[in-house]
């Protein structure tokens, strides 16, 4: 029989599980961040790398974002397409390209930037008023959560 703490605690888990489920649709979701070009969640973190990391190759980008070279390379090629970076030849080593935001992706990137904004807003107004042992709690209990879900996804494979 599931006693009031482990109904507690699987309530809580559950919640959890809801609230991640939600964050990653809003995450994940095809936005236009100020432009009439839509981008995906892949082309707006590579548009953030990219302005982020001025001079930065193709390798680079592909070890920031965790991906491959020839993810990156397909993601630059769209957003080239999208008119949102432009690609220059590296001159201190002329088989390398680096790339760089156009207005229109600086006004995608301001656009993302403002977005995330929104998010911690929204998250300070759920924290208004609450005790510092209170806040201290939810960082400790949110930054051991992480801990712990980086040691369960080498467990079970990443």
């Amino acid at each position: 029989m599931m006693n009031l703490n482990d109904a507690k605690n699987t309530e809580i888990s559950y919640l959890l599980f809801k609230i991640i489920k939600k964050f990653s649709e809003i995450d994940k979701k095809t936005r236009y961040y100020g432009t009439n070009r839509p981008l995906f969640y892949s082309e707006i973190h590579m548009i953030k790398a990219i302005k982020e990391n001025e001079g930065i190759h193709i390798t680079g980008l592909a070890e920031i974002l965790g991906v491959s070279k020839a993810a990156v390379s397909q993601i630059i090629i769209r957003l080239e397409k999208k008119g949102l970076i432009i690609k220059e030849k590296d001159v201190t080593n002329q088989t390398k390209f680096l790339s760089k935001l156009t207005p229109l992706g600086e006004i995608a990137y301001i656009n993302h930037f403002k977005f995330h904004e929104s998010f911690d807003q929204m998250l300070a107004g759920i924290l208004d008023g609450e005790s510092g042992e209170k806040i201290d709690f939810l960082k400790r209990f949110l930054t051991t959560l992480k801990n712990e879900l980086d040691i369960f996804s080498d467990k079970v494979g990443g």
